[in-house]
Formats: structure tokens, C-alpha cells, sequence
């Protein structure tokens, strides 16, 4: 049997140096991990347009999407996903939590301190060297 493969966008979103991190649900998958937000691509649907829908459907907020960063493959038991990370920016409204638990804006230096799904840490150690910081 085959598993599953997801491709998945997922925005890391900067705003007065510090980066927004959002923990799942309790009735998620993955419950109470932290995550960058972002969501499944839909037959047909770009990257980044895909990203911008999510961000609105799960924190109600407008983003423009910046540069690209390396995508990321992580094979869970269960399945398989490829993560598309973009860095963002806000560009308009007022996070409001539709399905996350929790978000939290850290500096770069402490967003390693969260417990995150193992997918967004392997997409976290790629931010952090593209922002020029040191990984633990």
C-alpha cells in the first residue's frame, strides 16, 4: 500500500524580527506541535496562491508572499509530505485563530525552544541558515 503523499505550503511569516509560530490543535494531527501555518496545495493551485488562501482561512489575515526557501521532504509513518516554505509578510488584518491552538512571536534565536513537528523543524534549520543564524 502506498502512502499518502502531501505538499503542503507553509508560511513563515517575519514581522518586527521576530517570527509567528502556531500550534496545532488538540484535535489535530499532531496535536499541540508547533507549525508553520500553511496548508494543502489543491490540483492546479500555485505555491504561493495556495499559501495565501490558507493564511486567510486559518488566521484570518492577508500575507504577501516573499522569497522561497528549499522545499522540504519528511516521511512520517503514516505519510509522507513535502513542505513549500515561503518567508512573509503581513499585509493586512488582525490574526484571529480558526483552527491552531496558539501562536507566539519569537525572535529567530528562540524559535528552536518549541516542540515543532518534525517536518517544520527540518524547514526551521533551513530558515535559520537562511537568516544567517546559527542551528543547535
Amino acid at each position: 500500500m502506498t502512502k499518502n503523499h502531501l505538499h503542503v505550503t507553509c508560511a513563515i511569516i517575519e514581522q518586527d524580527g521576530c517570527v509567528l509560530a502556531a500550534q496545532r490543535s488538540p484535535t489535530m494531527a499532531m496535536p499541540l506541535k508547533w507549525e508553520f501555518p500553511g496548508g494543502k496545495i489543491k490540483p492546479g493551485e500555485t505555491p504561493e496562491h495556495c499559501l495565501c488562501r490558507e493564511i486567510v482561512e486559518e488566521l484570518a489575515i492577508k500575507v504577501a508572499v516573499g522569497h522561497a526557501l528549499a522545499e522540504v521532504t519528511h516521511a512520517y509513518p503514516e505519510f509522507t509530505i513535502t513542505l513549500y516554505p515561503f518567508a512573509c509578510t503581513i499585509i493586512s488584518g488582525t490574526i484571529t485563530l480558526q483552527e491552531h491552538a496558539a501562536v507566539t512571536w519569537l525572535s529567530r534565536e528562540d524559535l528552536t525552544s518549541l516542540d515543532w513537528a518534525e517536518a517544520d523543524r527540518s524547514v526551521l534549520v533551513t530558515y535559520l541558515q537562511f537568516a544567517g543564524q546559527e542551528t543547535p
